[in-house]
């Protein structure tokens, strides 16, 4: 039996990626009808869509449960929480009358309550919600909503009454592992239906670092164009089609680190560039293309873009262009030729590996695949770069185990 553990902050977790998630959700949905926003997290709320004028047009607060079933009752802390956040939002002038504020949560009103008076269906009673805010601010005894009963008791009631009117409640919401459907249907035309979950992963990979980027800045001129979400959902799309593959970002930017660097010391192709006493930098650049080629093509593999067949055709090209490179430096060598000069030419045949390009797909541009492949397929010793690689490749082995 797993005990829970009493300073878990998991709660928490799930609910800023919960507010994530749903930002993208909410963007995307309303991309259909406008591409003319600008949204951002944890400014005026958690969740705040704003005109390019900076105009805040609609705030949205998120509240995740996934432990238990969780109740939105009038002296629910979830709904006085976000109250405050807007009442205090228009005494101070940040939010302007008018703006659409939406509370999401996954927690479920009952009938009669004031939440559910604040539905968005033909139940809805501003009215009734009025009455029942007031009632509670005035007789709750509860300390943690103190501060927001008296932000709401401090306005007068025509402000109170154009706040409310103003605010929509949406509850039972999908928690944050339910919302891969709803997610899917925004982007259901984007890709095959076979892509979707590749390419809803890839978009919200990007997502997830650019509302970072925003979330660390200073400056709110790094708030998310709609723009840009609409830009790297085609983008994406470009990268999905028959002719092509996605390329993910975190592979393009890699930096080698050490560990990574470490893991590959022992394989065979750095040992094939040991071999004619390549650069370390040189060999630090073949480790970073192995990893990244690796990581990529695995990818690939598992979102079943490409099939095992694919990359074996791919790996004969590339093995049979070599052949033309490696045969013709072995021509010009001759026979017999002093061990400085098979190096030398051995150098030249990397050369080619690094700087050739030999697509898997047309659109497949990236360099770091055709030279990570390479790199692979010397390390299965299918290819190589000295001109008696397998032999040199076996006696160093075998020195080294000597050694060992």
């Amino acid at each position: 039996m797993t005990v829970p553990n009493p300073f878990s902050a998991a709660d928490s977790a799930l609910g800023y990626l919960y507010q994530v998630r749903v930002g993208l959700l909410w963007a995307l949905r309303r991309l259909k009808m406008n591409d003319d926003f600008l949204i951002s997290l944890e400014t005026l709320d958690d969740v705040t869509f704003e005109t390019r004028g900076g105009k805040p047009d609609e705030l949205l607060q998120t509240k995740h449960h996934q432990s238990h079933e969780a109740s939105l009752t009038d002296a629910s802390a979830d709904l006085w929480k976000t109250l405050r956040v807007w009442f205090e939002g228009y005494a101070a002038k940040t939010i302007p009358f008018g703006t659409a504020l939406h509370l999401l949560t996954t927690a479920k009103a009952s009938t009669g309550s004031i939440a559910s008076f604040l539905r968005h269906d033909s139940n809805r009673d501003v009215d009734a919600a009025l009455r029942g805010l007031a009632a509670t601010a005035q007789s709750s005894i509860s300390v943690a909503n103190a501060p927001a009963y008296k932000a709401f008791l401090d306005i007068s009631a025509k402000e109170q009454k154009l706040v409310v009117e103003s605010i929509v409640v949406l509850d039972g919401a999908p928690t944050i592992s339910d919302l891969n459907a709803d997610l899917k249907a925004e982007v259901f035309w984007a890709v095959d239906r076979k892509y979707h979950d590749a390419f809803l992963e890839r978009l919200e990979g990007w997502w997830l670092r650019r509302t970072l980027k925003q979330l660390t800045s200073a400056s709110l001129a790094d708030r998310v164009l709609a723009t840009e979400i609409e830009a790297q959902m085609s983008d994406l799309r470009e990268q999905f089609k028959q002719d092509s593959l996605p390329i993910d970002d975190d592979l393009l930017t890699f930096d080698l680190d050490e560990a990574t660097q470490t893991a590959h010391a022992g394989s065979n192709f750095v040992y094939q560039l040991e071999i004619i006493t390549a650069g370390k930098r040189r060999i630090a650049a073949a480790v970073k293309d192995y990893y990244r080629a690796f990581e990529q093509r695995s990818r690939w593999l598992r979102d079943d873009l490409v099939l095992l067949g694919d990359l074996t055709q791919y790996e004969r090209r590339l093995v049979e262009e070599w052949e033309l490179i490696f045969e013709g430096v072995q021509d010009e060598l001759g026979e017999t030729v002093a061990e400085e000069e098979q190096k030398k030419a051995a150098r030249q045949v990397l050369r080619w590996a690094e700087s050739t390009s030999i697509p898997i797909r047309p659109g497949v541009t990236e360099p770091f695949i055709t030279r990570g492949s390479l790199h692979i397929l010397a390390d299965e010793v299918r290819l190589g770069w000295h001109p008696q690689f397998r032999e040199r490749l076996a006696a160093l082995l075998q020195a080294k185990e000597g050694q060992a």
